[in-house]
């Protein structure tokens, strides 16, 4: 067998698809965010996820060395919809001069009333063809940010997308089989609203979207009153918020716990929501089998 030339073999090394590979060093702002960038970028990104498991992205507060990871990186990734509103600060102070990239963009927003304002709802990936937008964005600013390895970004992001359509899909037939005066649900606090929309299943939260906001004491009376008269029979605390008020006001009104729900950050590696596909399911499954 004939042996190439060393400096030969190395040029062919060197130039190979598995040598020009670049790592794009990704920042997101919250652990969901982080997710989704992952499984689209695979072996060509490293993320990090400012907010991260079990994490309120409402009330986070940067330490120094989210500056020095912001002031770092290639790319940085937000939700938007006011939902970071920690994160212009937080660019400000690291010197990050890269682009940011929101992942709501081309959502179609949902509007709310909080504190006798209208505000936009931020927490647009709860519904999972919301989710495929930011996937889609996601994928898009890898691409513009690693253009050498474009086709493994649309190979690897577009079968992602897919599993996600495949779910948004799975979740409507889900509550398709649940009579619409069932579907009523309290939890901690206003972040299902673009879920409740798209699978026409109605929440009910003392707080609104923000963990952020306090519950007022007449504001919880009318509530408890709406959950006797509508006959809401189960509530949910989330991961990320403090659960006492929800549990006294279902106390009041005779709701039975139904576990626990994940709108705003994964669980920690041994929960049931480690991934956002893992995080949807587990919500799609509790909510519906509270209904049954």
């Amino acid at each position: 067998m004939k042996l190439l030339p060393v400096a030969l073999s190395v040029a062919a090394l060197l130039s190979s698809p598995l040598a020009m590979a670049k790592t794009v060093n990704a920042v997101a702002s919250f652990s969901i965010l982080g997710d989704i960038v992952q499984e689209v970028g695979g072996d060509h990104v490293n993320v990090t996820s400012l907010v991260g498991p079990d994490g309120d992205p409402h009330s986070f507060e940067p330490a120094p060395r989210d500056s020095k990871t912001l002031a770092s990186s290639d790319v940085v990734f937000v939700s938007g919809l006011g939902m970071e509103g920690w994160m212009d600060r937080l660019i400000t102070a690291s010197g990050y001069h890269g682009k940011v990239i929101t992942a709501s963009q081309g959502v179609d927003t949902r509007q709310m009333e909080e504190e006798g304002k209208t505000v936009t709802d931020p927490h647009a990936w709860n519904s999972m063809a919301n989710g495929v937008i930011y996937a889609t964005n996601v994928m898009n600013a890898l691409i513009a940010a690693d253009p050498e390895d474009a086709d493994y970004f649309r190979q690897h992001g577009g079968a992602y997308i897919e599993r996600l359509k495949k779910l948004d899909a799975w979740a409507k037939q889900e509550f398709s089989g649940i009579a619409l005066n069932k579907r009523k649900v309290l939890t901690s606090h206003d972040a299902f609203g673009y879920f409740g929309k798209e699978y026409n299943v109605t929440f009910m939260a003392p707080v609104g979207f923000s963990t952020e906001s306090e519950a007022s004491a007449s504001g919880v009376a009318s509530l408890i009153k709406q959950i006797k008269e509508e006959k809401v029979r189960t509530y949910f605390i989330e991961n990320q918020t403090d659960p006492r008020l929800v549990k006294q006001i279902a106390s009041a009104t005779g709701a039975q716990p139904g576990g626990e729900l994940y709108p705003e950050s994964l669980s920690g590696p041994q929960g049931p929501a480690t991934t956002y596909e893992k995080a949807f399911t587990h919500n799609v499954e509790a909510i519906v089998a509270s209904m049954k």
